[in-house]
């Protein structure tokens, strides 16, 4: 047989095979750890910063966290809620409040360590970890770290490598409200007219406008239940960081990171930003309720509430048809479209309120599931962990923790093969990780005691 006859043979059996083990493999499980190697230095506090540290850390950075010597981050005192002690805490740690619920929502996987480094030799300590470090996360005052020679130039001569990422926050305050949120060290970005000045969530949520279209249309202006410009900084801070990372394997050189809550929290405008940018249209409080969309919103039941959004006329139709029994709405003048549905928006809400209102929350839950329209109960936060699909998906984790025993976290979001990162620390004590951290810088233990003596560590 020549060796011609042979190659469709050969052929054959190499297809073969690979359909052999494609048809036999398993689809892998979890992933590892992306960033394992990557040394981040935090030198945030309070909730954007630390939100994108968190996030960093849970895809396996190693994340110093660089803490205020005495009080740490802020957090830590905002209380209560705390997680009580537990007898066998390290005593060490015996002259600390309790930790609180606060901080230790947003500070898993990372290490704690504490520096004065307005101090020199502090300074020097900090100097060491810029230069070890692939990521610096700061939420200074514009400026402010420059002065102490940590500001994107001085570190970039230090580690041209250096991701460094400036998370801040603008808008006008009285000298008074400015000095009290000085503290909390957000500000405007890094350029701008208000490039110095405080910030703060809240206040951010005011200017930006997202206060502006919250709350019932007769009542005043209402904040978001949570700080959702600083979680929606922090989430924007953690995919900037990731980006310079590729982008640094492609140039070998670090980049300057400048995200802050104002430019966040207009990009969260979305379509309230599009209206008003294309058609000149301005916004206005709807409650619950959408502004383009009817009906879309929390209506009341006779023990509770429901949030029903039929999105579509086949939607509209369904519901009216199948749960609220009155099928003459769909043929309504009033409501044939949505444009139309919009335009007598008090007419058909009322109607449906009377309808819902007839029976329980549970009936028409029952009622409308199955047929398609969306919909939901409007759950307080026991009742939210408390929910099949949480508990299904696993959206709380267990954690030792030295100072508080076993306590309960939100998990990370997101899995990966079916897999979520793992919680390999729990959110640390003040200090835990200092001696640690400064023999890994090579101080030896005499000159360790001498900072902490001296103030320094």
């Amino acid at each position: 047989m020549s060796r011609f006859m042979l190659r469709p043979i050969r052929l054959r059996a190499r297809v073969g095979i690979r359909q052999y083990q494609t048809q036999n493999m398993r689809p892998p499980t979890g992933m590892p750890p992306p960033l394992k190697g990557i040394r981040v230095l935090d030198l945030t506090r309070v909730l954007a910063g630390p939100m994108s540290t968190m996030l960093l850390a849970d895809l396996g950075a190693d994340v110093v966290k660089v803490e205020e010597i005495t009080r740490g981050d802020d957090t830590r005192t905002w209380s209560p809620p705390s997680a009580p002690t537990i007898a066998s805490a390290p005593p060490e740690s015996a002259h600390l409040p309790p930790e609180s619920a606060y901080f230790l929502a947003v500070n898993r996987n990372k290490r704690s360590m504490t520096v004065n480094f307005k101090e020199p030799e502090g300074l020097e300590v900090i100097r060491k970890l810029v230069a070890r470090a692939d990521v610096l996360v700061e939420n200074f005052i514009s400026g402010k770290l420059a002065t102490m020679g940590l500001g994107w130039e001085d570190c970039y001569k230090i580690n041209p490598r250096l991701i460094y990422a400036s998370i801040t926050g603008p808008f006008v305050l009285t000298v008074a409200v400015t000095r009290f949120l000085s503290v909390y060290q957000d500000t405007a970005s890094q350029t701008g007219p208000y490039r110095t000045a405080a910030g703060y969530d809240v206040i951010v949520e005011a200017e930006a406008g997202l206060m502006h279209i919250t709350g019932e249309p007769d009542r005043p202006p209402s904040k978001v239940g949570v700080a959702a410009t600083d979680i929606a900084t922090g989430l924007y801070a953690h995919g900037a960081i990731m980006a310079a990372l590729l982008s640094r394997q492609q140039t070998g050189e670090g980049v300057w990171i400048d995200c802050n809550l104002f430019e966040s929290q207009i990009a969260g405008l979305a379509n309230i930003a599009s209206n008003y940018l294309i058609a000149g249209a301005e916004a206005s409080r709807h409650g619950t309720a959408h502004p383009s969309v009817v009906p879309y919103q929390v209506f009341p039941c006779r023990d509770g509430f429901i949030m029903i959004g039929a999105g579509n006329n086949k939607q509209f139709a369904i519901l009216c048809e199948k749960v609220l029994g009155n099928p003459g709405l769909v043929l309504d003048p009033r409501f044939v479209t949505n444009e139309k549905r919009v335009e007598n928006r008090v007419e058909l809400v009322r109607i449906i309120e009377d309808a819902l209102m007839q029976q329980d929350r549970e009936h028409w839950l029952t009622r409308l599931t199955g047929l398609g329209v969306p919909f939901g109960p409007i759950n307080n936060i026991q009742q939210t962990f408390a929910h099949p699909q949480a508990v299904a998906r696993g959206v709380t984790v267990e954690v030792e923790h030295p100072r508080a025993g076993k306590i309960k976290l939100v998990a990370p979001a997101v899995s990966y093969n079916s897999e979520k990162m793992k919680v390999r620390r729990p959110p640390p004590w003040l200090s835990e990780h200092t001696d640690e951290v400064m023999e890994e810088l090579g101080y030896s233990a005499e000159r360790i005691k001498e900072l902490r003596d001296k103030g320094i560590i």
